[in-house]
């Protein structure tokens, strides 16, 4: 079975920002760190949300010249998918945004300072055990972070757990904080109807799997609401530690 290496723009996932009566195809993500279901092409980042081109060809050249990073690297493939949590810097503006969860429209990019630039929060999908019995932390955007065993720099090494959260430095990949799925730490909803709302997590219903666990949140207003564990993203623990938008954190 051959995989096509187009998109036509009516089959795009609903959220992306493109005109789909005008134009009869669009960019399709290249395999990387997201999926297409919650990511954005480099190309339609640059030319559709933030304005930066008017035209497909003129986003192209503008990737291809090296204008933009993405984790503290510089990307050149139009076709580069970017999602939650990423971290893109416009060179010569010197201005950077953070990838975060948004009501309805799934993907927002919220202008942070430079100092929050050096970091990323990164979700534990898994882990495993590797060659000497090391623990590897398989995190959501592909990266593996590995943890020796018997590390004075990581006393405890079960101390990760699966679906908390682990603060990256982007300049070595090494870890900074750790935000365990705990009761009352502050989350954030990446999928389902609830994208993009806050809360404190308050309870977990487990069933069989994560997709089946579901997860009582409390946003700021005191009401609880209801959604799949999947779906939870750990940011805090009294506050959270990148920037919100103001709609979603005042």
């Amino acid at each position: 079975m051959t995989v096509s290496r187009h998109l036509k723009a009516l089959a795009a996932p609903y959220y992306w920002p493109i005109l789909r009566k005008e134009h009869k195809w669009t960019v399709k993500p290249s395999p990387g760190p997201h999926p297409i279901e919650y990511s954005l092409p480099l190309l339609i980042v640059v030319r559709n949300v933030l304005g930066y081109a008017e035209t497909a060809r003129e986003a192209r050249r503008l990737i291809s010249e090296g204008h933009f990073e993405i984790d503290g690297r510089v990307v050149r493939d139009y076709k580069f998918p970017v999602g939650f949590m990423d971290v893109l810097r416009i060179k010569p503006t010197d201005e950077y945004y953070r990838v975060v969860p948004v009501p309805t429209k799934v993907i927002g990019f919220v202008k942070i300072p430079k100092e929050e630039a050096t970091f990323k929060l990164c979700r534990i999908q898994n882990k495993t055990t590797v060659k000497g019995g090391h623990i590897q932390l398989n995190l959501h955007d592909g990266r593996n972070v590995l943890i020796r065993v018997n590390d004075p720099r990581n006393p405890v090494e079960d101390v990760y757990e699966t679906l908390g959260t682990v603060q990256l430095s982007l300049a070595d990949n090494k870890i900074v904080d750790y935000i365990p799925l705990a009761e009352n730490n502050l989350v954030i909803i990446s999928g389902g109807r609830n994208v993009g709302r806050v809360g404190l997590l308050k309870k977990v219903h487990r069933g069989m799997g994560v997709k089946r666990s579901v997860a009582v949140i409390e946003d700021r207003n005191g009401n609880l609401f209801q959604t799949s564990l999947n779906y939870v993203f750990v940011i805090g623990r009294d506050k959270p530690l990148i920037t919100l938008p103001e709609a979603v954190w005042k």
